[in-house]
């Protein structure tokens, strides 16, 4: 059963992500991490109640991944 938008932008907010200020109508979401800029932006399209696409959860687990790995990075810094 896929995921719900819902929970990708819930785990996008808990990672430090935000969502940028809408660019017009749609239901399109472009999140970004303002600690780290080098990673990219991910782009959620559907309403929160929409099933999401399986590239959609997929880009989601990647930019996570990468937060992840920045964090873990810094903390060995220290």
């Amino acid at each position: 059963m896929p995921r719900k938008i819902r929970q990708l932008m819930t785990d996008l907010q808990r990672a430090g992500f935000v969502a940028l200020p809408r660019r017009g109508k749609g239901s399109h979401s472009v999140w970004k991490h303002p600690a780290y800029p080098e990673i990219p932006a991910v782009t959620l399209a559907g309403t929160p109640g929409d099933d999401a696409k399986p590239y959609q959860e997929q880009d989601v687990r990647n930019v996570l991944a990468q937060v992840k790995g920045r964090e873990r990075h810094h903390e060995d810094e220290r």
